[in-house]
């Protein structure tokens, strides 16, 4: 795998870029195996339940201070049941000391896989989770408008008063009565997620 000059801290604007190099090593490994949606799925939950949850482990990742063969235990103890080509890819990682990269890898590998299975990812906020009616009303009028498969990542945000924000790429579907208020001077929570997915054209960005 080849490494850019190294970067002063995990939140540099290098990381985007370094995140790219590695997800195109790790997702050129994996299909040549045929393991990259285990793979993906995996890495998904490394970042989003242990170190999302864990700020030690967020620390210790990407810390200097701890050596690549301590990180490698670390690895081994929390990666153990996991595929061995992410488990190989992990410690590169650690060698490297980029590490701390980990949650920019996943998102450029998330992102290049979605490219390239030609499946679009769409963050959809709510004050609540969705229910499976909903959701699949959401995938089903996001998948009529662009033509492709899509993914959602649900995001709960209180902010989203009575109605649904939808993001896709840098284009913004915002159906919420907090961000219609000055618009239209006043609005009725109820039914606004409802009408927003009966028609396609109601998104409005």
């Amino acid at each position: 795998m080849s490494d850019p000059a190294p970067q002063s801290t995990v939140l540099d604007v290098g990381a985007e870029q370094l995140g790219k190099i590695y997800a195109r090593a790790l997702l050129g490994a994996t299909e040549a195996e045929g393991s990259t949606d285990q793979v993906l799925d995996q890495l998904n939950q490394l970042c989003d339940q242990g170190l999302a949850n864990s700020e030690p482990l967020r620390l210790a990742f990407a810390s200097p201070r701890v050596d690549a063969a301590e990180k490698g235990r670390v690895i081994d103890q929390l990666m153990g049941d996991a595929h061995p080509t992410l488990v190989h890819f992990l410690k590169v990682l650690a060698n490297r000391d980029r590490l701390g990269y980990v949650n920019a890898v996943r998102n450029s590998a998330t992102l290049l896989h979605d490219e390239m299975t030609g499946r679009l990812l769409a963050e959809v906020k709510t004050a609540v989770p969705m229910n499976d009616d909903l959701r699949n009303q959401v995938i089903n009028q996001l998948a009529q408008r662009f033509g492709k498969y899509v993914r959602l990542h649900e995001v709960i945000d209180e902010s989203v008063i009575g109605g649904i924000v939808v993001r896709v790429g840098d284009t913004v579907f915002d159906s919420s009565v907090a961000s219609r208020l000055d618009k239209v001077g006043k609005a009725a929570a109820a039914g606004f997620a409802r009408q927003l997915l009966q028609k396609s054209e109601q998104f409005s960005s």
